[in-house]
């Protein structure tokens, strides 16, 4: 089941994962989707502050992966640059799995084929205005 929100501000989607972060036991993964500048950065961001790790969150462009430490630990991938799976595995990405760490990953679509079953998908796209997003959740159990 999905679930679709617009928000008019990168505030504003901050405060939409803010209502999502609460849910989070450990161990989800959370595949983001959609261009550059859509506000990814900013969901984490919302995500994070909201676990209790501080307003630390930064796109992990270069370092490929950033942890921010709270009630959970994320683990921010960036997967913009990863074409190969050897690119892949150099972001150690596949020792995250199936620990209690929340996996945030932006530019998921570069590495669909290695994603859990359960993953949370979450497609961000312009909405009418241009501040505005559309926000899809997809495979989330819980209400947001």
């Amino acid at each position: 089941m999905a679930q679709t929100f617009y928000t008019d501000s990168p505030e504003a989607t901050q405060a939409l994962a803010a209502r999502l972060a609460p849910q989070l036991r450990g161990g989800e993964v959370l595949a983001f989707t959609g261009g550059m500048g859509m506000g990814k950065t900013a969901f984490t961001r919302g995500l994070a502050a909201a676990l209790g790790a501080g307003d630390v969150v930064q796109s992990p462009t270069f370092a490929l992966v950033n942890e921010y430490t709270g009630r959970l630990t994320i683990e921010h991938f960036d997967m913009y640059r990863v074409e190969t799976w050897e690119d892949l595995y150099s972001t150690g990405f596949f020792d995250y799995l199936g620990t209690n760490r929340v996996l945030v990953i932006e530019w998921s679509e570069n590495i669909d084929g290695a994603l859990p079953e359960d993953t949370v998908y979450i497609h961000i796209a312009p909405g009418g205005s241009e501040s505005q997003r559309r926000i899809t959740i997809e495979g989330w159990k819980g209400e947001i």
